[in-house]
């Protein structure tokens, strides 16, 4: 048996972790696919979210004012763009 005085993980499938955050599945989704957003695991073909782990991506983008040099440290939901072959 588990140890009864560690807290209990939650988990959270695709809809309910963005509801959570206030996104969209899809959004979550293209997050997955570019490596932009927060720590899955994947079980039996179903992608789960741990709420510690939601908290913890969102709290990277948590600033105090829009001078904040921090600033952006959550990525939009899209491919990083690679410098050397924008230029070329």
């Amino acid at each position: 048996m588990g140890d009864a005085t560690q807290p209990m993980t939650r988990f959270l499938r695709k809809p309910e972790a963005g509801r959570f955050l206030g996104l969209s599945g899809r959004t979550l989704e293209k997050h997955r696919t570019f490596g932009t957003g927060p720590r899955y695991r994947k079980i039996g073909g179903r992608v789960i979210y741990a709420v510690s782990d939601l908290l913890d991506w969102a709290d990277r983008a948590l600033q105090q004012s829009t001078t904040d040099p921090a600033a952006g440290r959550v990525r939009p939901a899209r491919r990083p763009t690679d410098d050397v072959h924008a230029h070329a």
